[in-house]
């Protein structure tokens, strides 16, 4: 089956306070063999990027209104008079609080669900066929 990568490149702000923020290259990454996710890599003074992976839903719906719990909550604000997405990220290592600009997320999802539209994700997987084949013998 053919993998198709949908990417971004984005600046992201890491916020430290509420009048502190400091830049961190980011990309944002979605591929139709995994299509329930997108990946999220990024820059903060390591030797490795540091990489997310979270639901797609999560992301498209934490555009428009709060959502999420635990690790990854994504809500959309307005920052110095634009639009943007928060994504509080929770791990056993630290919390991030990233800010993302809404225009370069929304055009991104945009692009990840006309390429595979929102309820045909298991398609891509191939679950059906794979089953088929299996119970054919």
């Amino acid at each position: 089956m053919h993998c198709t990568v949908v990417e971004r490149e984005l600046e992201l702000r890491l916020i430290l306070s509420p009048e502190r923020s400091v830049p961190v290259p980011a990309r944002l990454s979605y591929r139709t063999d995994d299509p329930y996710a997108v990946h999220i890599s990024f820059h903060i003074n390591s030797e490795q990027p540091v990489h997310w992976t979270f639901a797609r839903e999560l992301l498209v719906e934490g555009v428009f209104r709060p959502c999420g719990h635990g690790d990854v909550r994504v809500w959309p604000t307005k920052a110095s008079g634009r639009s943007a997405v928060l994504m509080a990220l929770s791990s056993p290592d630290g919390d991030a609080l990233l800010e993302a600009p809404t225009t370069l997320v929304s055009a991104w999802l945009e692009r990840t669900l006309r390429m595979v539209p929102p309820g045909s994700e298991a398609e891509q997987l191939g679950l059906d066929d794979a089953l088929h084949q299996l119970l054919a013998r």
